[in-house]
C-alpha cells in the first residue's frame, strides 16, 4: 500500500510539474504579434475575455504588461525594517493580474469561477475583464480609456472615485505609459490579424 501511495504521488508531483503554465515572461513583450505567436494561449485568453466582457485586448495586454509582465507567479517585493530584516511583502498582490486577495475572492464569488487561480492565464484575464466592467459601473470609464481604467485598477474602485492617484505623480506618469503601450499594441494587433 504505502509503495503504491508513493507511485501515485511521484505521477501528481509530474503530472502537475507539465501543466499549460509558463511562469516566465515572453521574450516579445514589445510586439503583440510576436507575442501572440510566442504565447498563444495568452492571445486566445485576452480574446476570450474581450468577447464575454467587451475589454479589448490592447487595454488588457498593456495592464498585464504594467502589472506582472505576463509572468504568472509575479509577487510584489518584499518590504525590509532598517534595510535587512524582512518584513513581508507589499501585499498580496500575485499572479498574471497582480490581484489583490480580496479583490480576487470577490471575483470568485461574483462570477461563480470558485476553483480560479490566478496563475491561470485564462482565469486573471477573465478576472481583468470583470473588474474593469465594474470600474465603468462604478466609475463610468470607459473599457477603451487604457488611462483611467489602469489609474483605476491600481488604486481601486473607491480610491480613484477619490483621485487618489493625483498625489502621485509617479503613477500619473506610469498610466500615461500604459496607454501609450495599448496604442501601439493595438496597431501592432491590427497588422497581425
Amino acid at each position: 500500500m504505502e509503495r503504491r501511495t508513493l507511485v501515485l504521488g511521484a505521477l501528481c508531483t509530474l503530472a502537475a510539474g507539465c501543466g499549460p503554465r509558463q511562469f516566465s515572461a515572453p521574450r516579445s513583450l514589445d510586439d503583440a504579434c510576436a507575442l501572440g505567436r510566442e504565447r498563444p494561449q495568452y492571445l486566445r485568453a485576452m480574446q476570450r475575455t474581450e468577447r464575454r466582457w467587451g475589454v479589448p485586448v490592447h487595454v488588457q495586454m498593456a495592464t498585464f504588461h504594467q502589472e506582472s509582465r505576463l509572468v504568472g507567479d509575479a509577487r510584489p517585493p518584499f518590504r525590509y525594517a532598517l534595510d535587512v530584516i524582512p518584513m513581508g511583502r507589499m501585499s498580496s498582490a500575485f499572479g498574471y493580474s497582480q490581484a489583490l486577495d480580496g479583490t480576487w475572492d470577490e471575483y470568485k464569488a461574483d462570477t461563480g469561477n470558485r476553483r480560479a487561480q490566478r496563475t491561470n492565464i485564462n482565469d486573471a484575464a477573465d478576472f481583468m475583464g470583470w473588474y474593469m466592467n465594474r470600474t465603468r459601473e462604478r466609475n463610468g470609464v470607459e473599457l477603451t480609456d487604457t488611462r483611467n481604467q489602469y489609474l483605476a485598477y491600481h488604486e481601486g474602485h473607491a480610491g480613484f472615485a477619490r483621485a487618489s492617484y493625483n498625489a502621485k505623480p509617479w503613477l500619473l506618469a506610469v498610466a500615461d505609459r500604459v496607454a501609450t503601450r495599448a496604442e501601439t499594441y493595438r496597431l501592432q494587433l491590427l497588422s497581425c490579424r
